[in-house]
């Protein structure tokens, strides 16, 4: 965590610095590096770290709740979205996607080897590919699809939902193909790529913020403030008491795992439909923030 952290700021800070140097060059280069992400680096990472994705014994009933409980915010976070806060299609698909997508790949995972050892990764890696994974390159991009295309006819909806998911092709292909198509060597690059992507995609936040001309902190206005809320405190809170209620026993990598900040990704499907992307980089910046000082004052007492 000590590296992770300056890591993340130092991302950060040199996007804001590229946007304040370069301005509408930076932006253009971010959307670039979306788009790479988007159609080119993502669905060679979850082709090839899906292949040989595993469930571990035993947790597939946390698995389920982690739905369950996604589920359940991802409905109050559009209740809230489209009544409360009266937001527009944008707005409202994006405070959503945010709520239910957690960083729990290049942030999560290391969170959970440093506070409960590397005996709790295998749990840690099997939540984020068998569910923040699919709350991706699934949910995320059907949400964004559902409430941004409203009155297109369904074909139209439809063929709008599969053009602009290549992750969820590299899915569907990863499921039907035969070992050998996944060999070692590329799934070691796959998952090098995935740790890859995290400077990058926080590098994007940074070019994103300053263009929104938000200050850091960003204001912690109504939307980002239910985001975090949902993300950081309802949806842990939730499968906790669904594994109570249930008497199952959770892996402490799900719970952590649970808790994690709103995910580099809701960027990648802000890019791809033009939602709210100041509200996504807002609410990434500030569940970061709050994830990574209580994850750094942990760590000190692990």
């Amino acid at each position: 965590m000590l590296l992770l952290a300056p890591a993340i700021l130092a991302s950060v800070a040199a996007g804001v610095w590229a946007h304040r140097r370069h301005g509408a060059g930076a932006l253009r280069l971010t959307r670039r590096l979306l788009d790479g992400m988007l159609y080119g680096a993502l669905p060679f990472i979850v082709f090839f770290v899906l292949a040989r994705a595993e469930l571990t014994a035993g947790a597939g009933v946390g698995l389920l709740l982690a739905y369950l409980a996604l589920a359940i915010v991802g409905l109050v976070a559009h209740a809230i979205a489209i009544r409360v806060l009266k937001l527009p299609a944008a707005g409202a698909a994006m405070v959503v996607i945010a709520a239910i997508m957690g960083n729990t790949g290049f942030f999560g995972a290391p969170l959970v080897a440093t506070l409960l050892g590397h005996g709790a990764l295998g749990a840690a890696i099997t939540f984020d590919a068998l569910v923040s994974g699919p709350m991706f390159f699934v949910v995320a991009f059907a949400v964004a699809a559902a409430l941004t295309t409203r009155g297109e006819r369904t074909g139209v909806r439809v063929r709008t939902y599969l053009v602009r998911n290549p992750p969820l092709l590299a899915v569907a292909a990863a499921l039907i193909a035969p070992d050998v198509l996944a060999p070692d060597v590329l799934v070691d690059a796959a998952r090098v790529l995935l740790i890859c992507l995290a400077p990058v995609g926080f590098f994007v936040v940074g070019v994103q913020l300053a263009a929104e001309r938000i200050v850091l902190p960003p204001p912690l206005s109504a939307p980002v403030a239910v985001v975090v809320a949902l993300r950081l405190v309802l949806a842990p809170l939730l499968l906790l008491g669904l594994a109570a209620a249930t008497a199952t026993e959770l892996p402490d990598a799900y719970l952590v795992q649970a808790a994690m900040p709103v995910g580099v990704n809701t960027l990648v499907v802000a890019h791809a439909y033009d939602l709210d992307r100041g509200l996504a980089a807002a609410a990434l910046a500030w569940s970061t923030a709050i994830v990574l000082a209580a994850a750094l004052v942990a760590s000190v007492f692990a």
